[in-house]
């Protein structure tokens, strides 16, 4: 018997699906989406004809790409965000089946471009990075062997989960990307937590991740670098977190005006890594402020919704899924105030891409899936022992 959601209209049998679809989405968070990549665009006019005239480029040649790649990523997001909880997992297995292989093949077939790093695959045309479709996959891949685990007599989801976990972070690792590491590792902790993982567990794994680190930054001269950058006391103002810092100190609360800035002159990643910079500079803290609180209001409606979720499948890869992509926003933008150290991370919808965005709009259209109404009873109910 089709139970009804607290303040919620129950799913007319026979409805079309695009009413349906309309009706039960979470329209505020849509909304945020979509001004992010309206941002995005904003500021790769500001920050990529600069990169485009030393390569010899069309004046908008990235921003062009960035349009392309944004359409991409809304249609993507667009009809993940239709799919029912069940379909979105069976193409995210398939979807982990492929990227896992991508990742694997790598050191064989990848190629770093000058940057030290083996994340890429080379098309010609453009590139593919899958440790960015890896992400998404992975938490709801992980999310149904851990919901799986709570089913009386059930598989050890946990156990599969957690070695699939560590073979993936060991894979990028080897890149080296820690950056990524850490966000596929932080996703299954979160999830790990909330479906009921004992305190000490997590407090070995945290030990662990320590020692992993002090590990890497050992025998990593890579990673030995970027920390020893954090730490120093002085900023070189010749490097990226230095014009970053510069610019982000001289665009004060309205900033220097559009087009105007500076440090897209300076910085080779102003469109990418250090866009938050320009955003800054030209417009201020105020669209900073703006840019925050959309990434906050997505997040924080998404856990809502999922807290009134009874199916644990949906409840963990929404959960996975919403902590992942604040979390990279938040480091993004972290490493440009030098509140992290750098990682070479996109920020969500905002930065150049294409396989940052397209990855993305899948993610969120996951989320937004997993985050639509369904008739059924709040988890609350069950917590108070009512049927």
């Amino acid at each position: 018997m089709t139970e009804m959601v607290y303040g919620a209209v129950s799913a007319q049998r026979g409805e079309p699906i695009l009413p349906k679809w309309w009706r039960t989405l979470d329209k505020w968070s849509m909304t945020c989406v979509l001004v992010l990549a309206g941002i995005g665009l904003l500021l790769g006019l500001a920050a990529s004809p600069p990169l485009a005239s030393r390569n010899g480029l069309d004046p908008f040649h990235y921003v062009e790409r960035q349009a392309v790649f944004g359409t991409l990523a809304l249609t993507a997001m667009l009809l993940t965000s239709m799919m029912t909880p069940t379909l979105v997992r069976r193409l995210a297995v398939l979807g982990f089946a492929a990227s896992f292989v991508a990742l694997a093949l790598l050191p064989v077939l990848g190629t770093d471009f000058g940057k030290g790093a083996m994340r890429w695959y080379s098309l010609g045309f453009a590139s593919v990075q899958p440790s960015e479709f890896m992400k998404p996959v992975f938490i709801v891949v992980a999310a149904w062997m851990l919901a799986a685990s709570q089913q009386i007599n059930g598989p050890p989801g946990t156990a599969w989960s957690a070695l699939l976990c560590l073979t993936i972070v060991g894979m990028l690792v080897m890149q080296p990307d820690f950056g990524q590491a850490c966000l596929v590792l932080f996703g299954w902790g979160v999830m790990y937590f909330v479906a009921g993982a004992p305190m000490t567990l997590l407090v070995g794994i945290v030990l662990a991740v320590v020692l992993g680190g002090t590990v890497a930054y050992s025998s990593s001269e890579h990673f030995a670098r970027r920390i020893d950058g954090f730490l120093s006391p002085e900023v070189d103002p010749t490097t990226q977190l230095g014009y970053a810092t510069n610019a982000i100190r001289e665009g004060g609360l309205f900033g220097v005006g559009v087009g105007e800035g500076q440090v897209k002159w300076s910085l080779p990643d102003a469109h990418t890594d250090f866009i938050i910079a320009v955003a800054a500079e030209e417009y201020g803290l105020i669209l900073v402020l703006i840019i925050i609180a959309l990434y906050c209001s997505i997040v924080v409606r998404s856990l809502l919704r999922l807290m009134r979720e009874r199916d644990p499948f949906i409840r963990l890869a929404g959960t996975g899924l919403a902590c992942i992509f604040g979390v990279q926003a938040m480091i993004n933008m972290g490493v440009a105030v030098r509140l992290l150290p750098a990682k070479g991370m996109t920020l969500p919808f905002v930065s150049y891409g294409g396989s940052s965005l397209i990855a993305g709009g899948i993610a969120l259209g996951m989320l937004l899936a997993f985050t639509r109404t369904r008739p059924q009873g709040e988890i609350g109910e069950i917590l108070r022992g009512r049927p």
